[in-house]
């Protein structure tokens, strides 16, 4: 079965920029396809998670924490739902967070931050190294899943918009000629061009 490699805080404003299309090619030998920008990466060749992660590693300008996972663990998450098919509000949003490693004392759940109604995000659950939480938009302030979920479970991770965790399986599931660089959506630029409203949403981490 496939790895894949999620990337921690790539992309994101200026630091650690670069385009994971061209690294998919360079790791071509691997069978590697790559899903938007955020360093999202599906792997079919045989290789060990060690020398996975320096073949990686040893092709990145900077510094970056990699988190691998087993392509049927995802599958097997999705193949569970643990998320209603369409969220039940237009403000909230689906997201799961890869953990680097199992916590030693997870949180009891389900659990939100702030307490209380007023909510940003809700952590409903776990299944391994993947911690299932919901988002929701308020107006006056803005919290990013993936700190919440470090700070709450004391341990590195890197999430994911549900959307994405569902295309990664639908890639996993392809003849391994289907796709190598695989687009997750349009962008605030794309969606601005298009007269798309651009509101604050949490990106992929």
């Amino acid at each position: 079965m496939p790895l894949v490699v999620f990337m921690r805080g790539v992309n994101v404003g200026t630091a650690k920029r670069f385009q994971p299309s061209i690294l998919a090619r360079e790791l071509g030998h691997l069978g590697v396809s790559n899903l938007g920008a955020a360093g999202t990466f599906v792997v079919r060749g045989t290789v060990g998670e060690s020398a996975l992660r320096a073949e990686f590693l040893r092709r990145l300008p900077f510094a970056c924490e990699l988190m691998v996972c087993q392509g049927r663990d995802l599958l097997k998450l999705a193949a569970a739902a643990p998320f209603p098919d369409t969220p039940s509000h237009p403000d909230l949003r689906r997201f799961v967070s890869v953990l680097a490693k199992r916590p030693r004392k997870p949180p009891g759940l389900p659990w939100s931050y702030p307490a209380g109604d007023e909510w940003q995000v809700k952590v409903i659950g776990t299944s391994g190294r993947f911690v299932l939480c919901v988002w929701r938009r308020l107006a006056r302030s803005f919290l990013e899943p993936n700190a919440i979920v470090e700070k709450q479970f004391g341990v590195s991770a890197t999430t994911r918009n549900w959307n994405t965790i569902l295309r990664v399986c639908e890639v996993l599931q392809e003849q391994p000629q289907a796709a190598r660089s695989v687009k997750t959506g349009r962008s605030a630029g794309q969606r601005k061009r298009a007269g798309i409203p651009v509101v604050p949403t949490p990106r992929d981490t």
